[in-house]
């Protein structure tokens, strides 16, 4: 595996320790800026809406760059983000500063997606994507119990600065351990951007990326609103529950490792079972939430089958269209699309029937999730019935000569 493709992974880190902070600071936040909790819930959609629309124009505006000074170019955007979040003195403010830094991570997710298949062996394209999304792993693990523990302990503007921080030790990382490959084709030999805008036509396509959403709308549904229902409702202390956000970073990590592993052979059974699973612990999850033990286990299991499933649907997509950076950044955009639909539905729930709320909504886009699958499985089916039809020593044997 390339070097550069870990150090991609760190950029991706940077972006995501941002995204998520404000999941670990919602009351902190939500007094600083006399807003209410799920006003603080609206900033994560925010984050999300700007990745979504936003991203892929970045992307294209970037698209005549190398990939590497792309890179550099969206680093510096998403850094004036950070510092305008660390300094915002009212809540539009801080909406303003999560749309800039919602539209420069879309669109570098994007570009370091392509970038890695680029830069890997096509043997190990797919392990190759499992590392580049560990970075989002680890921000589960890391960068969101390290921004929550910064933001209790010196107040939440200090997270934003760390992310700040980390974004001036990425950037340079990025520049000198990434090599400076030329303009890129967006992954279509010879068609550049025309050619990455024709394979939208595809039906399969589009249905990868709604499978994508519902994955992801599933599990944010959820994680959006870890820290009020494991305090309000499973009765932690405010202290312990970096400590837990900790162990549930953990589980995205073991199951990424598990899932990039798998997510060239078996693309649609891991999301199949991936989903089926993510349904049984939200329910779970929301049926026991006020036991302790029993929430942070379905917690743990939402970390293992959630947002896990990224190299799955990510070599899906790529199989449906192409590895262009720009089907990776309209990809990722339906992904935060998903970030959207769970962390804003979750807060409509949690307004009209309380803390378990969302969590019953994660169950049902989840069952929702695994309903998008079944044409592709029944594909699958009918093409191993084709290949076990052609291949030899299927055929019936002839009968003998009368």
């Amino acid at each position: 595996m390339p070097r550069s493709v870990y150090v991609l992974a760190f950029g991706i880190f940077a972006m995501v320790t941002s995204e998520f902070a404000v999941a670990g600071l919602m009351p902190q936040m939500a007094r600083g800026l006399g807003a209410t909790i799920p006003q603080i819930g609206y900033l994560i959609t925010a984050f999300a809406a700007a990745m979504a629309v936003g991203g892929p124009f970045m992307t294209v505006a970037v698209s005549r760059l190398r990939p590497r000074d792309a890179l550099m170019t969206l680093f510096a955007v998403f850094l004036a983000g950070n510092v305008l979040a660390a300094v915002a003195p009212s809540y539009p403010v801080m909406m303003a500063a999560r749309i800039i830094t919602g539209v420069a991570s879309q669109a570098f997710f994007g570009v370091t997606v392509s970038l890695a298949v680029r830069l890997a062996r096509p043997e190990v394209r797919g392990r190759a994507i499992a590392v580049v999304m560990n970075g989002l792993m680890v921000g589960t693990l890391l960068g969101l119990p390290l921004s929550t523990m910064i933001g209790e302990r010196f107040g939440w503007r200090a997270a934003f600065w760390a992310v700040g921080a980390l974004t001036l030790v990425a950037a340079p990382a990025t520049l000198w351990g990434v090599p400076r490959a030329g303009r890129d084709d967006g992954g279509v030999e010879g068609e550049g951007l025309r050619g990455q805008f024709a394979v939208f036509r595809g039906g399969r396509l589009l249905s990868a990326f709604l499978t994508s959403t519902l994955i992801i709308g599933a599990t944010f549904s959820a994680f959006s609103y870890l820290n009020p229902i494991l305090t309000g409702l499973a009765g932690f202390a405010t202290g312990t529950v970096p400590y837990l956000l900790v162990a549930y970073g953990a589980a995205t990590v073991a199951g990424n490792h598990v899932v990039g592993r798998l997510a060239d052979r078996h693309t649609i059974a891991v999301q199949v079972y991936g989903l089926a699973l993510n349904a049984v612990f939200l329910a779970g999850f929301a049926l026991l939430a006020h036991v302790n033990v029993a929430a942070v286990t379905f917690m743990l299991g939402v970390g293992l089958v959630g947002v896990t499933m990224n190299p799955a649907m990510v070599t899906r997509v790529q199989r449906a269209g192409n590895a262009g950076p720009l089907v990776n950044t309209v990809h990722s955009s339906f992904i935060t699309l998903g970030v959207i639909v769970g962390s804003s539905g979750g807060g409509l729930a949690i307004d009209a029937y309380g803390l378990r709320a969302p969590l019953w909504l994660g169950a049902a886009l989840a069952v929702l999730g695994l309903l998008t699958l079944l044409p592709e499985r029944g594909r699958g089916r009918a093409s191993r019935r084709r290949r076990a039809a052609t291949e030899p020593g299927t055929a019936k044997a002839p009968l003998p000569p009368a």
